[in-house]
């Protein structure tokens, strides 16, 4: 199963879930904030516990391989 599309047709062409109308930031964002996977789940009913895991996974592999814009920075800033 494809967790992550993108369509540019589909919410401006940013990364969603599974197809869904439910962009990736949107989910990292709820596990940011402390929203526990029940309450993601009763927000976005189409939403499946699999698909909160996945989008954290997504979301450190993009970290990992820096797909991420980084700002470096020097000691002291």
């Amino acid at each position: 199963m494809r967790w992550v599309t993108t369509n540019p047709h589909q919410m401006g062409g940013v990364p969603c879930v599974r197809g869904l109308r439910i962009p990736i930031a949107t989910i990292i964002t709820l596990v940011a904030e402390g929203q526990a996977t029940q309450e993601i789940l009763g927000l976005y009913p189409d939403l499946e516990e699999d698909d909160i895991r996945e989008t954290l996974h997504v979301a450190a592999e993009a970290v990992r391989e820096g797909a991420i814009p980084l700002v470096a920075t020097t000691d002291g800033d």
